[in-house]
C-alpha cells in the first residue's frame, strides 16, 4: 500500500447495535473495493476483522479491529467497533482517532440503544456521522420505516442523500439524490438506470430537504436559499460538507452487506462528505512545561501520535496501535513517551489488516499503524518527539461494574492467570485485578459476565491458564451492642514451670457509633498485672479481633479496657497473659454480637420510563431511596443498598432497561444485617468452614 497524504485519507469507525451487521459491512466493503478477494461470512469464522478465535467461535465482534481498503485514491481506515455492551470499552479508543463514524441501523430493526450510544459518543468525540440503513436484502426490510425511527429521535439533523430501489419486493439498487441518478447491481458493478416513475416525488421531497439542511450550514448558503429558492450542486456538496463536520447533519444511505447492492455509492459518499484528518488540531500540554501545545495534523509538524488500543500476544509480544497525529513516522523516528516520560526505540511498523501484519516504510499525518514491542507504552499514552514534547489527554474508559473472584483451575498455577491477566488489562483498560487483603481472593471485575467469561477464556486459549470466576465473599464485620465485664483466667500446669495468666476486661462499643477503630485501655493499678505483660495483653485482643465470634468476621467499633487481673511470679510469660485475652476475647458472645454488611451509595442513571422498575428493584434488594434528581437529560435515582445484593446488578440493569441504564458505587459504612438474613449468612459461612476442613 502506496504512502497517502491526510487530505487522501479517511478514518472510519462503524459502530451501532450487536448483531446489525457491522463486520459483515466491513467484510464487504473490503471485498467491493478489491482488497479481498473472497467475503468471508460471519457464521463461517472467516471475516478478515473477526480473527480471534473467541471472536469466531461466538460470531460476535469482542476487540476493535482496522481493514484498511483503497478506493479512488483515497485510504479508507475502517474499524470495526464491537457492539455488544460488554465490551463498550472497545468504542472508546477508535472514536477518539476517526473523524467520521458509520452508524449502521438494521433496515427490519430500526434505531435502538446501541445506535443511540454511538450516536451519544459522536456528539461527546466531535466525531462526524453518517447512518448506514443495513440488511436491505432482508424479508420485511423497510426503509422507510426504519428511517422513521431514526428522523422521530434526531429531527432536522437526519438528511436521506440516498432512496432505495426496490423491484418485486427485491431490493436492486438507489437513487443518489445528490447527483438524481440511479443505480442497480452489485459491488463496483454500477449500472446507471432511469429513475422510476414512481420515486420521482420522493426524490424530490428528498433532495428538498438535503438543499435546506446543507443551507442550514452556513450564513451565505441560508441567505441565498431564501432568496432564490434554489442552490447550486456545488454549493449544495459545500454545505452538506460542512454540515457532516460541524455534526449538524447526518446523511443518510441504504445498502445490503450481503447481496452488496448500494456499497460501492457508500465508499463514493465516504470520500465525497466524510471529513479527512488533513489540517485537524489536536491540543495538548508541553509534558515538561506545563504549557499549553497544539498539534497540526500535517507532515511538515513535528511528530506526535496517540496510541488508541493495545494488543497483547503471548509469541508476537505487544502491539502498539497508533494514529500518527502530525509530522511522520519512520523505523528511525525517535520516540518519547510523554505519560511515561521515557524514551522508547520503534520496532517494526506494520499496516493492520485485521490480524494481518503488513510491514510499513513511513506513515503520513492522519494514517493509522502499529508499533511492536514499545515496552512502556499503554493505551491512551502520547508519543512524540523528545524535542518537540507533547501530552494529549488520555482517553476516559468506561469502569468495570461487574466482579467475580478468580481462582486457579489448577493448584500451582496462581501466577500464570496473575500473568495473564496483566497482559490483558494491556489490552482491555476496561479490566481490574484486585487483591482483596481480608477475604484472600484476587477480583476480577469488567463490565458484564460476558466480558468476564471472555477473559477467562482468553487467558485458557492465551496464556494456557485455566480459571474459575464466582462471586465474591462479601468483607462483612462483626461488633457487639452491649458493654460486658469478663475473666480470661489461663491456667495450666504440666511439671516444670507451668502457665498461668489473668486479667478482667471490659469490652463496650466505641461511644462514636462512625468510629470503626479498635481501642485498648490500660486502667490497671497496683500492678495486678505487671507492666511487662499488658502488651501481651493488647496484642492477644488485636490478633483475636480479627476472627470474630459469630462467623469469623474482624471485630470493629470495640473499645476494651484492660482494668484488674493477677499474676504469678513465676509462671506467668507474655504467652501466658496473650491466651487470657483470647478467652476474654471469646466471651463478646454475651455482648449481644452482630453482623455487619457493607453499604454503597449508588447512583442509577436512566430514562425516565423505567424510574417505576428502577425503584421497584432497588426495594427488593433492601436498597433505600435517598433522592432522585435529573442529570444531563437522564433520571438520577440516588440509593443506599448491602454490597451483597449488588452482584449481577450490571446484568438486571442492562435487562431492565434495554441497556439504556448505567450506574456508580462507592463504599459508604457498614451496617447491621437483619436477623434473618444474618442467620443464614452465619449458618453458610459454618458449613464453608467445615468442608473446608
Amino acid at each position: 500500500m502506496k504512502d497517502y497524504q491526510a487530505k487522501n485519507i479517511r478514518n472510519i469507525a462503524v459502530v451501532g447495535h450487536g448483531s446489525e451487521g457491522k463486520t459483515t459491512l466491513v467484510e464487504a466493503l473490503l471485498y467491493t473495493s478489491g482488497t479481498i478477494d473472497r467475503q468471508g461470512r460471519v457464521e463461517d469464522g472467516n471475516t478478515v476483522t473477526d480473527s480471534d478465535k473467541e471472536e469466531q467461535g461466538r460470531q460476535i465482534s469482542i476487540s476493535a479491529a482496522v481493514a484498511p481498503l483503497e478506493w479512488k485514491d483515497v485510504k479508507v481506515n475502517l474499524i470495526d467497533v464491537p457492539g455488544y455492551f460488554d465490551f463498550a470499552g472497545e468504542m472508546v479508543g477508535p472514536m477518539a482517532v476517526a473523524e467520521g463514524a458509520i452508524i449502521t441501523v438494521g433496515a427490519v430493526s430500526g434505531l435502538n440503544v446501541g445506535a443511540e450510544k454511538a450516536w451519544d459518543l459522536c456528539d461527546k468525540t466531535h466525531t462526524s456521522r453518517m447512518i448506514v440503513i443495513n440488511q436491505m436484502d432482508r424479508e420485511n426490510a423497510n426503509f422507510s420505516r426504519a428511517l422513521s425511527t431514526i428522523t422521530d429521535k434526531y429531527g432536522s439533523h437526519i438528511a436521506p442523500i440516498e432512496v432505495p430501489i426496490v423491484e418485486g419486493g427485491k431490493f436492486t439498487g438507489v437513487v443518489c439524490v445528490l447527483e438524481n441518478k440511479a443505480y442497480t447491481g452489485e459491488g463496483k458493478t454500477l449500472k446507471e438506470i432511469d429513475i422510476p416513475a414512481n420515486m420521482a416525488g420522493d426524490v424530490e421531497s428528498a433532495r428538498e430537504a438535503i438543499m435546506e439542511a446543507a443551507a442550514g450550514a452556513e450564513d451565505e448558503l441560508m441567505e441565498k436559499y431564501f432568496e432564490e429558492g434554489e442552490l447550486s450542486q456545488e454549493e449544495i456538496m459545500h454545505g452538506l460538507r460542512q454540515g457532516i463536520k460541524d455534526g449538524t447533519v447526518v446523511p443518510v444511505v441504504c445498502c445490503s452487506s450481503l447481496t452488496r447492492v448500494g456499497l460501492a455509492k457508500l465508499l463514493d459518499n465516504l470520500i465525497d462528505l466524510m471529513p479527512s484528518p488533513a489540517g485537524s488540531t489536536l491540543e495538548g500540554v508541553n509534558p515538561k512545561s506545563g504549557d499549553a501545545e497544539e498539534r497540526v495534523c500535517a507532515d511538515d509538524q513535528p511528530f506526535s501520535a496517540r496510541v488508541f488500543k493495545t494488543l497483547a500476544d503471548p509469541f508476537v509480544g505487544k502491539l502498539s496501535l497508533l494514529k500518527v497525529t502530525s509530522g511522520t513516522l519512520t523505523s528511525g523516528t525517535p520516540l518519547y513517551n510523554a505519560n511515561a516520560e521515557k524514551a522508547e526505540k520503534a520496532g517494526n511498523i506494520y499496516f493492520l489488516r485485521g490480524g494481518k501484519q503488513n510491514p510499513a516504510q513511513k506513515v503520513c499525518a492522519g494514517d493509522i499503524c502499529a508499533i511492536s514491542k514499545l515496552g512502556s507504552v499503554a493505551t491512551g499514552n502520547t508519543l512524540c518527539d523528545p524535542n518537540k514534547p507533547v501530552k494529549f489527554d488520555e482517553l476516559e474508559f468506561p469502569a468495570p461494574c461487574i466482579s467475580m473472584a478468580v481462582y486457579a483451575k489448577k493448584a500451582g498455577e496462581e501466577d500464570k492467570i496473575f500473568s495473564g491477566l496483566s497482559r490483558l488489562m494491556e489490552e482491555d483498560p476496561t479490566i481490574r485485578v484486585e487483591k482483596n487483603v481480608e477475604t484472600t481472593e484476587s477480583v476480577l471485575s469488567g463490565l458484564g459476565e460476558l466480558h468476564l467469561e471472555v477473559i477467562a477464556k482468553k487467558l485458557a486459549s492465551k496464556f494456557g491458564a485455566e480459571c474459575i470466576l464466582q462471586f465474591p465473599k462479601i468483607p462483612y464485620r462483626e461488633s457487639i451492642r452491649k458493654k460486658i465485664d469478663v475473666q480470661g483466667r489461663h491456667k495450666k500446669q504440666s511439671g516444670g514451670h507451668g502457665q498461668f495468666g489473668d486479667v478482667w476486661i471490659e469490652f463496650r462499643p466505641n461511644d462514636d457509633p462512625t468510629d470503626t477503630e479498635f481501642h485498648f485501655e490500660d486502667a490497671v493499678v497496683g500492678g495486678v498485672v505487671p507492666r511487662n505483660f499488658i502488651p501481651a495483653v493488647e496484642k492477644g485482643l488485636r490478633d483475636n479481633i480479627k476472627h470474630g465470634v459469630l462467623a469469623g468476621y474482624p471485630v470493629v467499633g470495640l473499645t476494651a479496657k484492660l482494668h484488674d487481673g493477677s499474676y504469678h511470679a513465676v509462671d506467668s510469660s507474655e504467652m501466658a497473659f496473650k491466651t487470657a485475652a483470647r478467652i476474654a476475647f471469646k466471651k463478646l458472645v454475651d455482648a449481644s454480637p452482630v453482623l455487619l454488611e457493607p453499604i454503597y451509595s449508588v447512583k442509577v442513571y436512566v430514562p425516565d420510563e423505567y424510574m417505576g422498575d428502577i425503584i421497584g428493584d432497588m426495594n427488593k434488594r433492601r436498597g433505600r431511596i435517598m433522592g432522585m434528581d435529573q442529570v444531563y437529560g437522564m433520571e438520577c435515582v440516588s440509593a443506599e443498598v448491602p454490597l451483597g445484593e449488588m452482584f449481577k446488578y450490571a446484568t438486571d440493569l442492562r435487562s431492565m432497561t434495554q441497556a439504556r441504564g448505567s450506574f456508580t458505587m462507592q463504599f459508604e459504612r457498614y451496617e447491621e444485617v437483619p436477623a434473618a438474613d444474618a442467620k443464614k449468612i452465619i449458618e453458610n459461612t459454618k458449613r464453608e468452614e467445615e468442608e473446608e476442613e
